[in-house]
């Protein structure tokens, strides 16, 4: 009997330290990753998997040196799998998502960038990202909806003001887009103004001619 509880004892040990261990190993590949040791960190995210494999964080890891490196499919293939193991792992819906983007399919990325939102709806990234692309799309009413949901979480987020005034104008809303590009100018980005003389001076000006005619 006491035997059995040793062994029983042992086992829970055993599990235990498995768990820590991945953990550990993931931990480390973290830190390489953020020193660019990017095959030292694979060797221990694979570790990780090794040892514990239903553990999502270290394929999400994985899949982010993978995409660094432009393993779509390897990057794509992690993601997934952390998702499987994790469905609440929100970071991995939006890396997906970012992978369906590039790889055009925007209705998919739309839907990850949703579900992202859906668990941490104070994700500006998701927002903005979902917002590019509906644009794709030429969703642009939803888009715009999309920055103003920044704007409202965070009224001095100047990538938000930047799209949303290229969504308007493309929208053909021309004074809000041009005030939308006039503000992302005064929070920074001078490159508003190229589109500010390129767009908003040129028809304003075609305006005031077709009125004098």
């Amino acid at each position: 009997m006491r035997k059995i509880m040793i062994v029983a004892v042992g086992l829970i040990l055993s599990v235990t330290s498995y768990g820590q261990t991945a953990a550990e190993f993931t931990d480390k590949g973290k830190k390489l990753y953020e020193q660019r040791e990017y095959m030292q960190a694979v060797i221990n995210y694979n570790k990780a998997i090794e040892i514990d494999p239903n553990y999502a964080q270290a394929y999400y890891m994985r899949g982010k040196i993978k995409e660094a490196f432009e393993d779509i499919h390897g990057a794509m293939k992690d993601f997934n799998t952390a998702i499987e193991k994790n469905t609440k792992y929100s970071e991995a819906y939006f890396a997906r998502g970012n992978i369906k983007y590039r790889l055009q399919d925007y209705y998919g990325a739309i839907e990850d960038y949703s579900s992202t939102i859906e668990m941490d709806p104070n994700n500006l990234d998701a927002y903005y990202r979902r917002g590019q692309a509906k644009q794709q799309l030429e969703a642009y009413q939803d888009a715009i909806n999309d920055c103003s949901k920044i704007i409202e979480l965070n009224p001095k987020n100047v990538d938000a003001y930047y799209l949303r005034g290229v969504l308007r104008l493309e929208f053909g809303q021309l004074q809000q887009g041009c005030l939308d590009l006039s503000k992302a100018g005064e929070l920074g980005d001078l490159k508003a103004y190229d589109i500010i003389r390129e767009k908003c001076n040129q028809r304003i000006y075609t305006t005031d001619n077709d009125k004098d005619n």
